[in-house]
C-alpha cells in the first residue's frame, strides 16, 4: 500500500479546534513532527483540512 510522509511546518497556535484535532489525529503535535500515513481517502481528507500547516511528500 502507498504511504505519504506528513510534516508539521507551521504552529497550531491560533488554529480552530477541529484543525488542531485533525493534526493530532495524524500524530502531529509540535513543529517539525513527521509521520508516515497510509495514502487513502481518510488521510487525504485530513491533509486537505490542514494543508496550510503541513508539508506532504510521497514516502
Amino acid at each position: 500500500m502507498a504511504q505519504i510522509t506528513v510534516k508539521l511546518v507551521k504552529s497550531l497556535i491560533g488554529c480552530k479546534k477541529d484543525q488542531i484535532a485533525t493534526a493530532r489525529s495524524l500524530g502531529l503535535a509540535k513543529i517539525g513532527d513527521v509521520t508516515v500515513q497510509p495514502d487513502n481517502e481518510q488521510t487525504k481528507g485530513k491533509v486537505a483540512k490542514i494543508i496550510h500547516l503541513i508539508e506532504v511528500k510521497n514516502a
